[in-house]
């Protein structure tokens, strides 16, 4: 495998601007090595019929999608979430199925907006429970097909809620200490 052909692989597993010296570690070479492999990158990927480009960023080198593309970015990944929409769909996934009212419990009255957001967006699905007043909230197959989720590890939900309650304890003793 030729140094271009591993940088290829590094900033495509990355997915992030990386500077010449990250290169170089990632793909233990020296310098020189990885600006020749950019370079070759760069002149590759310019001659090529293709969807992605290398280009140097002011933080460093990026395989990244070529500006043509931008508007099928848009239609295939229309969903920009907020950190609160991302909250509390990590909320609903981690405790699914789980009904609004303890979502609003656990995440306060913001989630209502959250919920009506993921609704509209076919991330979760929201139906009136028979045993309570409430709803209930599951997130759906596009959830799965979206984020590439198969199945949630149940030690991972638990080891997250007891890290969510930990971090709100957190919170509310910094809040008295202002």
């Amino acid at each position: 495998m030729n140094s271009a052909t591993k940088i290829e692989a590094i900033l495509y597993l990355k997915g992030k601007p990386l500077s010449i010296g990250e290169i170089a570690d990632y793909a233990a070479c020296d310098r020189a090595t990885a600006e020749e492999g950019i370079i070759e990158l760069i002149d590759e990927y310019a001659h090529r019929d293709s969807a992605l480009e290398v280009v140097e960023t002011p933080t460093g080198y990026s395989l990244q999608l070529r500006s043509d593309f931008h508007d099928l970015v848009q239609i295939m990944i229309p969903v920009e979430l907020g950190v609160g929409a991302l909250r509390s769909l990590a909320a609903i996934a981690l405790n699914s199925p789980i009904l609004q009212s303890d979502l609003i419990n656990l995440r306060g009255s913001g989630a209502y907006q959250h919920v009506q957001e993921l609704v509209e967006l076919g991330f979760v699905r929201k139906r009136r429970d028979s045993d309570s007043r409430s709803y209930s909230l599951q997130v759906t197959s596009k959830f799965h097909q979206y984020f590439q989720i198969e199945q949630l590890p149940q030690q991972l939900a638990l080891n997250l809620g007891r890290g969510e309650a930990e971090a709100e304890e957190a919170l509310e003793v910094g809040g008295e200490e202002e």
